[in-house]
């Protein structure tokens, strides 16, 4: 098995993973999900709700995500979204440096030389 420090990256990936590294330690508290503003309609049969859309209940600040794949919705209130909108954008921060690591990290690999010659190079799944 090859270690992550037996593996030779150039200056700039260098640059690039320290950069990363840097803003993933810097990130913070971070919340999954999203938040949305939404008019909903009520149960109720005679309510207005039901044929005018103009007359819907709302509007409702939701914060939504999966919890062990089911959509968990929760609805906030002013307050809450001043504290939580933050730590979700955080989140979303973190995912996109991840993503970039993950990326930086197929590029590294992709040009090792002592990858060359090995079945897979062209990128296509063996059988």
């Amino acid at each position: 098995m090859t270690k992550a420090t037996d593996i030779r990256l150039t200056v700039r990936q260098q640059a690039k993973k320290r950069r990363i590294e840097k803003a993933l330690s810097e990130a913070g508290l971070a919340l999954y999900g999203s938040v949305e503003i939404r008019r909903t309609r009520c149960g109720n049969k005679t309510c207005a709700c039901q044929t005018n859309p103009d007359k819907l209940h709302g509007p409702y600040i939701v914060w939504t995500r999966k919890v062990k794949g089911k959509t968990v919705t929760r609805v906030l209130n002013d307050e809450q979204l001043a504290d939580y909108q933050p730590l979700i954008d955080n989140s979303r921060r973190v995912r996109e440096l991840v993503s970039e690591l993950h990326e930086l990290t197929i590029e590294i690999i992709e040009a090792d030389s002592r990858r060359r010659g090995r079945p897979g190079r062209s990128g296509t799944a063996s059988r």
